[in-house]
């Protein structure tokens, strides 16, 4: 269990502040995460890691000469926001663009793909690359859907070997996606992590058994087999990696044998001599291998096995020199002086917020109160329902979506109380509280709230009395949003399964001549009702997709809080005050 923290929500922050502190010879802390203390020297790269936190090493604790010149750093298990990866990209970038990678979960491929956008559009030279080394989430011939796990390791550190030698942005980009297609990974847990405040794991492993195919976000394997003996479970990985070999005519392989929080490093010894042997044993040279944490997940307990099979110049990428706070190889090469180290000016640069009085009239001013006191109540209520959603996620996913609806709209409530004090309308009210809940929350869910706040504010505006058509419309232009951004589809098992059958139903009954909160409160129980209804589905997209058959019976917690949160606010529609037309 993680016992050692604070405020739990604030834990990721507190962490920081540690390792800043502790590691300042190598890093400075950016909004969103950390970059070099030095900055970027003319005409290398920048490299930019980043993910959900609770993974150290990874990923902040591989920034440094030879590995990473960035890491963006979200809450635990949950995908920073793009705000946050454009920011700390901006920070380590140089002159000749930079490199954002992660590993392959909806979240982070929505944000940090965001982040490329915005950072393109500012005319900064960005590209975008997902690990996808996880052999047990999908099969051969489906290796786009693969999540990343340890093999990030492998990726991030032959890429940013390669920016460190001087190659080009397409260059860097090239071995990157090389040094994916020769990389494979094969995980087994034998007992789950517990998120900090949490009393109790976010799943469990049957006694005497391990769990084959974990995640790192606390998913947990696709299979239960008996707990083996550490030469049967050295069989068990190599079996299983060799297995689904790429085509690659190397016999030099780079190994890891990664623990994942609380295996003990003999216990990973032990392993690593069958490991070792049976590699050997089948023609194989093993160059430099990794005994030990690399890519964790808080405290659970287990083990995974990353093979990536070499050529020469992945080779020179792997062996190359690396000195950072967690990881250490060789002696870094003389690149000349370092760069000047980052003053306290630019690290904690940002934009001055506009004037959000002169953008509203009264009327808009007034529906912002509105908008304000429903998301304080969606935030309240969240808050309450944050173990249930969270008990919900982790049957086939992480569990940390309560955690993560909690920060996102606890932030939310706050952007809107600030943006009202501003004078603000409905429509920067929205935006506001949607750039928030996404920056805070992240994952998945965080981009989307963000995106379908931002679309019903757009559609509403600042000024004026929005009516029940405007109000629909812009429920519409969300659900596109999210559709177009997610690319899931209804029947994927997703929160739009819960928000298409409101958004019809608001439509035509606002098209029935319902007023906006009578023909709310009804479409909300259509909701309701379509997200108990995910239950019997199966989940095609995100990390729940690999443990489909476990979704079988539990509703899907996007869904479900979707569903809740329309309710909320359908209820402060009928215990407040009756609200003028338009409100």
């Amino acid at each position: 269990m993680t016992k050692l923290y604070n405020d739990p929500a604030r834990f990721t922050e507190d962490m920081l502040v540690g390792f800043l502190d502790a590691n300042a010879r190598y890093v400075a802390g950016v909004p969103g995460g950390v970059v070099r203390a030095h900055r970027t020297r003319p005409g290398k790269v920048a490299v930019v890691i980043g993910g959900g936190s609770g993974h150290y090493p990874a990923f902040c604790g591989t920034v440094g000469p030879g590995f990473a010149d960035g890491a963006v750093v979200g809450n635990i298990f949950t995908s920073p926001s793009a705000e946050e990866a454009a920011s700390v990209a901006r920070a380590a970038h140089g002159d000749a663009g930079v490199l954002l990678t992660t590993g392959n979960y909806a979240g982070d491929v929505m944000n940090f793909g965001l982040a490329v956008t915005q950072l393109r559009g500012e005319g900064i030279d960005a590209h975008y690359f997902a690990v996808t080394d996880d052999i047990a989430s999908a099969p051969r011939g489906e290796e786009e859907k693969r999540r990343g796990i340890a093999g990030d390791f492998t990726v991030f550190k032959c890429a940013s070997a390669a920016a460190e030698e001087g190659l080009d942005l397409a260059g860097v980009v090239r071995v990157a996606e090389a040094a994916n297609a020769a990389t494979r990974t094969l995980g087994v847990a034998f007992d789950g992590c517990t998120m900090p405040g949490a009393d109790h794991p976010l799943f469990t492993v049957p006694e005497g058994t391990m769990g084959v195919g974990l995640g790192i976000h606390g998913e947990p394997g696709v299979a239960d087999e008996p707990m083996p003996t550490a030469e049967a479970l050295a069989r068990t990985l190599v079996d299983g990696v060799l297995a689904d070999r790429p085509d690659a005519q190397s016999t030099r392989l780079a190994v890891i044998l990664n623990g994942l929080g609380r295996t003990k490093y003999e216990e990973l010894f032990v392993v690593w001599g069958t490991v070792a042997a049976l590699l050997r044993d089948r023609g194989y040279d093993i160059v430099e291998p990794e005994v030990g944490e690399l890519v964790t997940s808080l405290d659970m307990a287990g083990c995974s096995l990353t093979v990536m099979w070499l050529d020469e110049e992945l080779e020179r990428y792997w062996t190359a020199p690396a000195d950072t706070p967690a990881y250490r190889k060789g002696a870094t090469a003389d690149t000349g002086a370092p760069g000047e180290r980052r003053t306290a000016e630019e690290l904690q640069s940002g934009a001055s917020s506009p004037a959000l009085d002169e953008l509203s009239d009264e009327e808009g001013r007034r529906g912002a109160r509105v908008v304000a006191r429903a998301l304080a109540a969606m935030a309240d209520m969240l808050a309450d329902a944050e173990d249930e959603l969270g008990r919900i996620d982790a049957v086939a996913g992480d569990g940390d979506h309560g955690r993560g609806m909690v920060k996102g709209s606890a932030a939310a409530r706050e952007a809107a109380e600030r943006a009202l004090a501003a004078g603000g309308g409905q429509g920067s009210v929205l935006a506001e509280a949607g750039k928030d809940w996404a920056a805070k929350a992240g994952g998945t869910s965080g981009v989307l709230w963000g995106a379908l706040l931002a679309a019903l504010g757009a559609r509403l505006g600042d000024t004026g009395r929005p009516d029940g058509q405007t109000v629909a419309g812009g429920m519409r232009d969300g659900y596109d949003a999210l559709v177009s951004l997610g690319g899931a589809a209804p029947g994927d098992k997703t929160m739009l399964d819960a928000l298409l059958p409101f958004v019809d139903d608001l439509e035509r009954r606002v098209s029935d001549g319902a007023s906006w909160q009578d023909a709310w409160r009804d479409a909300a129980a259509v909701a309701a009702d379509a997200a108990a209804a995910t239950a019997d589905m199966r989940p095609k997209v995100g990390r729940a997709r690999p443990l489909a058959e476990r979704s079988l019976g539990t509703p899907d917690a996007g869904a479900t809080s979707l569903a809740m949160c329309l309710r909320t606010v359908a209820d402060t529609f009928t215990s407040t005050p009756t609200p003028s037309k338009g409100e």
